[in-house]
């Protein structure tokens, strides 16, 4: 299946024939002789290319990481392959993660499955088209603002962002620490749940893993929504197109059909959520990629010295948008601007944190768009403003670590998929899980592929 589309698609930075091969032999072994697979066993798993794996090249989509080989595997990796699950390759990104569209790659673009000429969202494009094209039933990504949902609802898929710490960052190259989240995409909220049920759980490796597991997310996918309390929120449904709109209030009406409370809600700080975002985040990114220096791994440029041989390499080896935002973290970390830029967006993050609770106080999941559109055009959001402007809605779940996720449903404009976002307070991925559910079970026909 990989075969017939990859070439247009450009899911993958690399396909790991002989691997997957290898290991669906040692499956057949494991069955031969009695021995439980796991749960899934034979199951084909794309990863995102900026998780560890061992002996499989992991680049970030970025030059300065071209063939590099990591030592170890993610610990999610680990636990894929603990429960039979095959790895079938190492998926594009936008470099280092730092995009919305899968433009920003060192190795070229992802095209959406749906249609060729727009883009599959971002960071994670190319788990969420390998998944859209059938190339593998299950991918994981990592969503910092959003990347996740956003590509997810872009193709037309369920993507799932967990609770901060419930799932191992072990293994997983950072961009920014505190927002980070690895998570999955599936063809549907079940597969979903499975995935996360077996990569999640506390690792004594990860110093901000939550030290619980998973719950059985599984056991309420069909208890329904009748008395439950979810709330609209306003503030995410404003700036967004029209034709997204009305299908998350199609959502609302079908809840209110189905015996839950639904009203609006407001949180206030969530209009603050981007100039917050790309504030911390970039500050974060500018420590964390400050390693990359030509000394210890990745690609090296030649200098008259130390210092001119550091800067060469990172401005041969980064691409555009990762050099603008390691200077905004810089600046926005340096003396005189710390205060003025960084500490006032930690503020905001506080009081996303405050609004979030109260509106916690009396529902029990919130709806909003995944998306303020369906996807693009390559080259309509060239502007970074318009282009940051993808994760208005998907950001204020990073910036206080509660879970959220998209589930397909219907279509827009241009015939292109529409994602809706459900969001639960934090650890309340089985209650997030059961609104799922039920959305998907209403879905128009064709909303997954």
């Amino acid at each position: 299946m990989i075969e017939s589309r990859e070439s247009e698609v450009h899911a993958f930075n690399l396909i790991a024939r002989e691997k997957a091969i290898e290991a669906a032999a040692e499956i057949d072994k494991a069955v031969a002789s009695g021995r439980d697979p796991g749960p899934l066993a034979g199951v084909p798993v794309a990863l995102k290319d900026n998780l560890c794996t061992r002996g499989l090249a992991t680049t970030c989509s970025s030059l300065i990481l071209e063939g590099w080989e990591p030592p170890y595997d993610a610990t999610v990796v680990e636990r894929l392959a603990a429960a039979g699950a095959i790895v079938v390759g190492k998926t594009n990104l936008d470099e280092f993660a730092m995009g919305s569209s899968t433009e920003h790659s060192a190795f070229g673009p992802t095209h959406n499955p749906h249609d060729l000429t727009r883009v599959p969202g971002g960071s994670s494009g190319g788990s969420a088209a390998a998944v859209a094209a059938g190339f593998a039933p299950i991918a994981l990504g990592s969503d910092t603002g959003g990347s996740i949902r956003q590509p997810a609802s872009l193709c037309g898929v369920v993507g799932v962002k967990p609770t901060y710490g419930l799932v191992s960052r072990y293994g997983l190259i950072a961009f920014a620490s505190s927002f980070d989240q690895i998570g999955p995409f599936a063809n549907d909220v079940a597969d979903a749940a499975l995935t996360l049920e077996v990569i999640g759980g506390h690792d004594p490796l990860d110093s901000t893993s939550i030290p619980s597991q998973v719950p059985d997310l599984a056991k309420n996918l069909d208890r329904g929504v009748e008395g439950l309390r979810v709330g609209l929120v306003r503030e995410l449904l404003e700036g967004i197109d029209d034709d997204v709109v009305s299908r998350v209030h199609e959502v609302a009406d079908l809840f209110s059909s189905a015996g839950a409370e639904v009203d609006f809600v407001s949180v206030p700080a969530v209009e603050y959520g981007l100039t917050a975002y790309y504030l911390i985040a970039p500050a974060e990114a500018s420590s964390n990629l400050a390693r990359y220096d030509g000394v210890r791994y990745g690609m090296r440029a030649e200098g008259a010295d130390v210092k001119h041989m550091n800067s060469s390499t990172r401005r041969s080896g980064f691409g555009d948008e990762v050099i603008a935002r390691v200077m905004l973290g810089t600046f926005a970390l340096s003396a005189g601007y710390y205060d003025a830029y960084y500490g006032k967006a930690q503020k905001v993050r506080t009081l996303t944190r405050r609004d979030f609770d109260a509106a916690y106080a009396n529902h029990d999941v919130l709806l909003s768009p995944t998306s303020p559109s369906v996807a693009f055009k390559f080259g309509e959001r060239s502007d970074p403003m318009t282009m940051y402007r993808c994760d208005t809605c998907t950001v204020p779940s990073n910036l206080v670590g509660d879970p959220a996720m998209s589930i397909p449903f219907g279509t827009g404009a241009y015939d292109m998929p529409v994602g809706v976002q459900v969001m639960a307070p934090q650890l309340g991925e089985s209650l997030m899980f059961q609104t799922a559910s039920f959305i998907e079970s209403q879905a128009p026909a064709g909303s997954t592929p």
